[in-house]
């Protein structure tokens, strides 16, 4: 208990400083609670994924409907169509399935085949397109960045529900091109400072899942490799 309290407290520090940032910046660009709500949320939900924990995405399946509002706000059509019909019941159902497959206080992860990473390529590239086509006739803000991080999500959202551990190098990618929209859109909409500086302590928290998530999965390698040779 002591060691986890030891090797999780320079995360308890992340997000207490995270909060107070968030804070001010809400205040200093004048924005009502409820269009940063999602943001505090994810604060939790952020810590969870940094240990890979399974309650992370039953939390962050509610708070997706937050985050559908925010996205619609800013015109970001995709990603608050992906967030709501896709990232919030993907989510509850990852939290399911994760709970089916208990490992610790994570889950089983399993790899994709060869076949199975050359479908998903060419299955989301023909996505990508379309997608693309559709939101430039509706006039979507953000055309390029909007698609692609919705994408991502899609996808990410999908491998996370069953466990792929290709999930985990997918994420950090969209986790920085995030960054990027929003550092892009602060020019335009200084309100997203919040998102902004969210969205760094996420690519922080998403990193040490990534690690924590390779290692539970070699970890489960050499269990199922000796208990082969037992």
């Amino acid at each position: 208990m002591q060691k986890s309290t030891k090797d999780n407290l320079p995360f308890y520090v992340l997000m207490a400083i995270t909060f107070v940032l968030l804070t001010i910046a809400r205040y200093y660009c004048k924005q009502p609670l409820l269009r940063t709500l999602p943001l505090y949320i994810s604060l939790v939900v952020g810590f969870l994924q940094s240990r890979v924990n399974r309650y992370a995405p039953l939390i962050g399946g509610f708070n997706s409907l937050l985050y559908a509002y925010v996205y619609y706000y800013f015109g970001l059509m995709a990603m608050a169509a992906y967030a709501l019909f896709a990232s919030c019941p993907i989510q509850l159902i990852t939290f399911l399935q994760w709970n089916k497959r208990a490992y610790k206080h994570s889950t089983v992860f399993r790899c994709m085949t060869t076949k199975q990473r050359i479908w998903t390529t060419v299955a989301c590239a023909a996505a990508w397109l379309i997608t693309y086509f559709i939101l430039k006739a509706i006039g979507s803000s953000y055309q390029l960045l909007d698609n692609t991080i919705m994408l991502f999500g899609v996808l990410i959202s999908i491998l996370t529900m069953f466990a792929f551990i290709e999930y985990t190098y997918l994420i950090v990618v969209s986790s920085i091109i995030s960054i990027y929209l929003h550092a892009v859109m602060l020019l335009d909409k200084p309100e997203q400072l919040t998102y902004l500086i969210f969205s760094i302590y996420s690519l922080i928290c998403i990193t040490r899942g990534f690690f924590q998530a390779r290692a539970l999965y070699a970890e489960q390698q050499r269990l199922a490799t000796s208990q082969k040779i037992s």
